[in-house]
């Protein structure tokens, strides 16, 4: 992940191992740029580009170049937190970055946060223009995910009654072979009672099942949301909710892609144990690779 300063230079990254390892394996891999910057992303730092005409070519070059000198495939723009403000000048800075790298034979994508109508209001979710994305773009990934977050209530991760309200409106703008579902691949485990203020830790599904073994607890399943989920008291007398994903819940996920027709799923993020994952994906699709 690749973020950008104000004078439109990239930051530092060592991933050319990583790069090797996808050519190997028959992955493009794409170069990510954010608005990172301070521990967040940065609505400020996203403004001074997007209000830059002059800035946002200086970062164009210099993703171009150094898309070439890695050897990447392509772009993901992955904005969040833009001012609401600052929605036509995304699109516009869009546009630019789609006529200077397509000619190159390099795809541009963005994420998307998730959004169930146009007029959706709120920091994440107003500059985020479905419509010209989905006309831009080659795909796009919608973060549909979070909605149990880390500092929030106990809820599923991805509850699929929440997922499809974002899919019902995506498909009304977007076309649905560019329309990437975005899947998380962790669970998180809340203290309860919940407290304001009060964070819960992420764990990989493998740990999720492990941890309710030692414990000795059942695994649940929620049939609105399509989820795990179970309850423990640790060895402190501490109470704990715990929400992840399983083959269940994944399955439930794929069936949804291949309801809506899209064109394939976007996990966030690689490096959490999750083996049931592997086999459920292979009997469901072949996986084109490009």
């Amino acid at each position: 992940m690749y973020s950008f300063r104000e004078d439109g230079s990239l930051t530092d990254m060592r991933e050319t191992g990583l790069v090797e390892a996808a050519r190997v394996n028959d992955i493009s891999p794409l170069l990510v740029i954010t608005n990172y910057a301070g521990g967040g992303f940065n609505s400020d730092l996203g403004a001074t580009l997007l209000r830059n005409p002059s800035l946002q070519d200086t970062l164009i070059e210099n993703i171009v170049n150094t898309i070439q000198v890695k050897g990447y495939e392509g772009l993901n723009i992955d904005f969040e937190y833009l001012y609401p403000g600052d929605r036509e000048n995304y699109n516009n800075f869009l546009r630019k970055v789609v006529n200077r790298l397509r000619p190159l034979g390099l795809s541009v994508s963005t994420a998307l946060a998730p959004k169930e109508s146009k007029n959706q209001s709120g920091l994440l979710y107003e500059a985020h223009d479905y419509e010209v994305h989905g006309e831009l773009c080659d795909f796009v990934v919608l973060m549909t995910y979070e909605w149990g977050w880390a500092g929030g209530e106990p809820w599923a991760i991805a509850p699929i009654n929440k997922v499809r309200d974002i899919l019902d409106y995506a498909v009304t703008v977007i076309p649905r072979n560019k329309i990437m579902m975005g899947m998380p691949l962790y669970g998180r485990d809340w203290k309860v009672p919940w407290v304001q203020g009060t964070f819960a830790k992420t764990v990989s599904p493998k740990e999720a099942m492990n941890l309710a073994a030692r414990n000795n607890v059942s695994i649940l399943y929620d049939d609105t949301y399509q989820s795990p989920f179970y309850r423990y008291t640790d060895s402190g007398g501490q109470k704990h909710e715990v929400w992840f994903e399983d083959a269940r819940s994944v399955q439930v996920k794929y069936d949804t892609v291949k309801e809506y027709g899209l064109r394939g799923v976007s996990y966030w993020v690689l490096g959490n144990p999750f083996p049931q994952n592997c086999a459920v994906l292979q009997v469901n699709f072949t996986i084109q690779k490009l």
